[in-house]
C-alpha cells in the first residue's frame, strides 16, 4: 500500500505535447509516488511532439504513449502546485494552490537538437521542485 503524496503538481502548457509532458514524465520518472502528477494544455495538441517523445528516450524516459489533455477547472483544484509554461490568461487562478511560471521556449516544430537543452532546464527545474517540496514536508 503506498502512501499518500506530498503533493499534487499539474504541469500546463498551451498545447501539452511538449514542455508539459517533459516536466510531467520527469516528475513521474524522479519522484514515483511520492508525487502526484497531472499535466494538460488550453489548446490540446493532437500527440505529444514528436522531438520531446525522442530527446525523453534518449535520457531513459518513455512518455511517448501520453496523450495531450484538455485543462480542466478540476485538474487545477485537485492540484497543490500549478507550473505553467506559457498559456497565458487561459489559466484558472484558485486561492490556496502555489503558482510558478517557467518561462521555457517552446520546443513546437524543433528537432530533437533544439529540444535537448529545453530538455535538460526542465530535469533541473524538476528536480529544484522535487527539493522544494520534500523540504516543505519536513517543516
Amino acid at each position: 500500500m503506498s502512501a499518500t503524496p506530498l503533493a499534487s503538481v499539474l504541469f500546463v502548457c498551451v498545447h501539452n505535447a511538449g514542455r508539459s509532458q517533459m516536466a510531467a514524465g520527469f516528475l513521474s520518472h524522479l519522484a514515483g509516488d511520492r508525487i502526484e502528477v497531472r499535466s494538460a494544455g488550453s489548446i490540446p495538441g493532437e500527440q505529444v511532439n514528436p522531438a520531446a517523445v525522442e530527446a525523453m528516450r534518449e535520457v531513459g524516459v518513455d512518455i511517448a504513449g501520453r496523450q495531450p489533455r484538455l485543462l480542466t477547472t478540476e485538474a487545477v483544484q485537485a492540484s497543490d502546485y500549478v507550473i505553467t509554461m506559457g498559456c497565458g490568461d487561459a489559466c484558472p487562478v484558485f486561492p490556496g494552490k502555489k503558482y510558478l511560471d517557467w518561462a521555457l521556449e517552446d520546443p513546437a516544430g524543433k528537432g530533437v537538437e533544439s529540444v535537448r537543452p529545453i530538455r535538460d532546464e526542465i530535469k533541473a527545474r524538476v528536480e529544484k521542485l522535487i527539493s522544494e517540496i520534500a523540504s516543505r514536508q519536513e517543516t
